[in-house]
């Protein structure tokens, strides 16, 4: 298929369609992505998350996060599965919330971007989800990637 560029890479300009980037042509990279995401809270809510009775929230969320950067490919339609080398979920309980920065890397011909904004975000709907018997206006917010890099493989 021969696409069109519209600035959106999965879109053709001629038909609107969408599809999965060709990246046959490209070498394979070294790649790292980091991204972040925060669950703004109660500071109370964030003194008790270690106490709440489903067990140890932290840990929880990072499995999570975990879990889903690697199952990317098959929750956003048009996302390249990757053979991941790596994922870092970390967590942090700050006084009126839970800071989290994710990292993944690859050897592929295209970014992991998407797998670590995946592990942060579902990593915060896990924290959420931990911790709405205790506080009902939790906010999930500033999901963003932090760093894409890309170097030869040596």
């Amino acid at each position: 298929m021969n696409q069109k560029q519209t600035g959106l890479s999965h879109v053709d300009e001629a038909t609107g369609t969408v599809a999965m980037v060709n990246v046959g042509h490209k070498p394979p990279l070294r790649r790292r992505a980091v991204a972040s995401a925060r669950v703004r809270m109660a500071p109370e809510t964030a003194r008790r998350l270690r106490d709440l009775p489903k067990g140890d929230a932290l840990a929880t969320a990072q499995l999570a996060g975990i879990m889903a950067a690697k199952r990317t490919g098959e929750l956003i339609p048009l996302c390249h599965p990757l053979p991941l080398s790596v994922v870092e979920v970390r967590l942090t309980v700050v006084t009126d919330g839970v800071e989290i920065i994710t990292v993944a890397e690859t050897v592929a011909q295209t970014g992991v971007e998407m797998e670590a904004l995946t592990a942060a975000s579902v990593a915060a709907l896990t924290v959420y989800d931990m911790a709405k018997a205790v506080d009902k206006g939790m906010v999930i917010e500033d999901v963003r990637l932090l760093e894409k890099t890309k170097e030869p493989i040596a």
